[in-house]
């Protein structure tokens, strides 16, 4: 009876939960209230306090019109936490309607002891104020809650709007910057960003981007949030279950409609024949706390109380604001200069923080300020350094220069982090050894430049001796380094002049270099008896058109350069024609330039490099892949917990040597392992054929992933080719799925370990219903579309190309659907 009966109160405030939220979107504008606060003489607008204090002087003046018909109370109410009902006189009731108060407003002194301020308003029916007085004290606790709650949703509110105006601006007046400033948007203001609206038409990514706005707003890792508290109270247990659904933001997201589970199910139950409570958020703009409503307020028995939460009265909380790149060098008299922060999105959405500026010390100890001022759509602080060139004297020839972000917070000041800075100056450039040479006509080639003002060049350029420009692109590198990429496929060989213009500067630095006519060279040739390829060394092999070993004919193929030398891969048509090539074979090379001229060089064929051939493998799924019944998309995946045995055949030698091995290996060669007889990861099945046996997490361990290739490898042998092997993938454990009893509702949870490795989830095979896991995503459950049968659709982040399967088995079902109507919670 006791499980039935908390199962029916478990459905029943679900379905009072989701009643209410349908009307969560706190779209109807109430009145507002102007309020300034006052500490130590000096007095600030409530949109720049974050905290109160004791001892804060608070005016408080309501704004209704002079044709309100239904007279207002104002009752202002101290609290002192949850278990301590405030003394009688911290209430204060101001009757609106008259002239004093209409005139002046009313001044509140903040108590000791204090820690949150309730605004209350009330129509006049008379006993109201002792009314609700008695409610406040009776129980203090929910109200204390209402008070974190209304003050946490508002800052919530506030960097919604910041995010939804930005980007609806930014889609008027330029579109095509929607991507770059919608990312930057959302690390400022810690914004859920759905990545695949950007595959839509460029008339549709703003409304998608906007859309589902109850699950964009992310905690913003600085105000104490919602979800915390409705699971720390005496119904943890219940209320932990509810703040895992859609309506209570999953657990990942804000309380800004979360918040309305807890209210209304609080202010539901102090509902009297004169009075119920209805929550309003306060968006505050200067003086103004300007009130949204939920619901209409109603003038008939039960009245509507509007409840407003203002900042609590705590020490002051400062902004966890940190660098993107720590390490990063700045250009200050870069145009339009940003510092990139994030941390600390509340930052961006409110007033807060004031009279920030960029502090900087010069070589003589003189402190410099520029004015910083915080943009969400550039992702940072913007920099004015309009009155740079006063101080440029002090700062010229400083080297790098540390400065940071200071100003206030509220009413405390504030110190942000930290940046490393560069003042723009003439400045000697240097070019490799290796790259003093590198400019050969004919040809694209790279340099590399390298000086202390790398940081603050804006253009480079190139010209020839008679003064034309030649094509040269740069990029700057993270060891501040420039590559400079040159096209001088149409040039002669010549002086050329390179100029770099830095920020700032009038008078560009110039590096005088040479660009040269590279005569062909051939070092050697290179093959192995029995390959189809051999591999031509020297230089400006890409004038080579062909050349002939014995009189056999090969054919260009790939081009690379390493170093200052040229690697030309050359291939014969056919393996009748190699076989004509044997071990020992001395020979000289033949080869044809493309503008006719021939350059000979001799050789030895080489000894045959092993070769193995693959005839089957087979893939074990690991622990994780059977956990839940996932199954793998492709049959060329291995789970990572997985084990793969592959038989292979020895070609070259006919024989597969006791002393040969296999190596394994990811495409970059970042984790590899050899297997060999000794160690039992090879076995022969006969003289020809041997068995190869992997375990990727023993061998590899817990983060490799990626494409798999193996080769033989003898020792003093040589090494054969490498041909793909498998693509080893991570898979997530996963536990159950939890779904709603009612088919209408479209989500359910999924829960289990490492959640991060899904790349998306559907419902269909098409991913039509789909979600997206988010990068950093740590939780241990996740909404997902409601599954149409006993399977799910997912895609691994290791390989997101492939679509994979879940079953779905009975005995993943929690107890509470067992034995009953319902057959939802898998």
């Amino acid at each position: 009876m006791l499980t039935y009966l908390r199962n029916l109160l478990l459905v029943l405030l679900i379905s009072a939960v989701a009643a209410v939220a349908d009307s969560s979107a706190f779209d109807l504008p109430g009145p507002s209230v102007s309020v300034r606060v006052t500490r130590a003489g000096k007095s600030l607008p409530i949109s720049a306090v974050p905290n109160l204090q004791p001892g804060d002087r608070i005016w408080v003046h309501p704004e209704l019109p002079t044709s309100q018909s239904v007279h207002y109370l104002l009752i202002a109410a101290f609290l002192r936490g949850a278990t301590n009902p405030p003394p009688d006189n911290w209430f204060t009731k101001a009757d609106t309607w008259s002239k004093k108060v209409r005139e002046e407003g009313i001044v509140l002194t903040v108590p000791e002891d204090a820690e949150q301020l309730l605004l209350f308003l009330a129509p006049e029916t008379g006993g109201d104020f002792s009314s609700l007085r008695s409610a406040v004290r009776g129980k203090p606790g929910a109200f204390v809650r209402a008070a974190q709650d209304l003050n946490q949703a508002s800052l919530d509110r506030l960097r919604l709007d910041a995010y939804l105006d930005a980007v609806r601006k930014t889609s008027d007046t330029a579109p095509e910057a929607l991507h770059d400033r919608s990312v930057l948007l959302a690390r400022s203001l810690n914004i859920k960003l759905d990545h695949q609206c950007f595959d839509k038409p460029s008339e549709q990514q703003a409304p998608c981007l906007m859309q589902n706005t109850d699950q964009l707003v992310l905690e913003d890792g600085h105000s104490q949030s919602m979800v915390t508290a409705l699971t720390s109270g005496a119904s943890s247990d219940l209320i932990g279950q509810l703040s895992t659904t859609r309506v209570a933001g999953a657990g990942a997201y804000s309380p800004y409609v979360g918040v309305i589970v807890d209210l209304a199910r609080m202010m539901e139950s102090f509902r009297t024949a004169g009075y119920q409570y209805i929550p309003a958020l306060a968006l505050p703009k200067s003086e103004a706390l300007n009130l949204r409503l939920n619901n209409p307020p109603s003038f008939r028995k039960p009245m509507s109380v509007m409840v407003i939460g203002l900042p609590a009265i705590e020490k002051a909380q400062k902004p966890p604001l940190r660098a993107v790149d720590a390490n990063e060098i700045f250009c200050l008299q870069k145009p339009h200069l940003v510092l990139p922060v994030e941390g600390a999105p509340l930052v961006f959405s409110t007033g807060f923080a004031r009279n920030m500026v960029l502090r900087l010390k010069s070589k003589t100890g003189k402190q410099i300020d520029l004015p910083a001022t915080a943009n969400p759509t550039r992702g940072g602080f913007v920099i004015d350094v309009r009155n740079l060139q006063a101080a440029a004297s002090e700062l010229s020839g400083a080297g790098t220069i540390d400065g940071n972000l200071t100003g206030e917070w509220g009413f405390d000041a504030f110190e942000g982090p930290g940046f490393h800075l560069l003042s723009a100056h003439a400045s000697k450039w240097t070019v490799p050894p290796g790259d003093q040479t590198a400019l050969i006509v004919g040809r694209d080639d790279t340099l590399h430049l390298q000086s202390d003002a790398s940081a603050c060049v804006d253009q480079i350029t190139m010209q020839d001796a008679a003064g034309k420009e030649i094509e040269a692109t740069w990029k700057a590198l993270k060891d501040g380094k420039l590559e400079v990429q040159v096209s001088l496929k149409n040039e002669a060989a010549g002086p050329v002049m390179i100029r770099v213009k830095q920020y700032g500067l009038s008078n560009p630095d110039e590096i005088p270099l040479r660009s040269y006519s590279e005569v062909g060279h051939i070092d050697n040739f290179i093959m192995n008896s029995g390959d189809l390829d051999g591999t031509l060394q020297g230089t400006r092999l890409d004038e080579v058109a062909s050349l002939q070993v014995n009189g056999i004919q090969f054919s260009p193929r790939e081009l690379a350069r390493e170093g200052e030398k040229d690697k030309l891969r050359v291939s014969v048509p056919d393996a009748a024609a190699a076989s004509k090539l044997h071990e020992g074979d001395k020979s000289v090379v033949h080869v044809t330039l493309k503008d006719g001229r021939s350059l000979d060089v001799p050789t030895v064929i080489l000894p045959s490099r092993p070769k193995v051939v693959l005839l089957s493998k087979n893939a074990e799924p690991g622990p994780s892949s059977s956990a839940m019944g996932i199954h793998l998309g492709s049959e060329n995946e291995l789970s990572q917990d997985g084990k793969l045995s592959f038989f292979l055949k020895s070609e070259t030698p006919s024989s597969f040597p006791r002393n040969e091995k296999i190596e394994v290996a990811s495409a970059d060669e970042s984790f590899h392992i050899l297997l060999g007889l000794e160690d039992g990861a090879l076995v022969l099945q006969d003289s020809q054929n041997v068995l190869a046996q992997l375990d990727p997490m023993k061998s590899f361990g817990s983060s490799a992933f990626g494409s798999l290739r193996f080769r033989p490898v003898q020792v003093g042998g040589g090494n054969g080719d490498w041909q793909p092997l498998t693509s080893l993938v991570r898979v997530p454990t996963l536990n159950k799925i939890h779904c709603p009893g009612s088919a209408a509702e479209k989500e359910c949870t999924l829960s289990g370990n490492n959640l991060f490795l899904l790349d998306s989830i559907a419902s269909d095979e098409e991913f039509k219903n789909s979600v997206s896991v988010p990068l950093g995503f740590r939780d241990s459950t996740i909404s997902i579309p409601r599954p149409a049968g006993d399977v799910l659709y997912i895609k691994l982040r290791d390989d997101p190309s492939v679509v994979s399967t879940v079953t779905l088995p009975e005995n993943s079902r929690d107890n509470n659907s067992r034995g009953g109507a319902s057959n939802n919670d898998r």
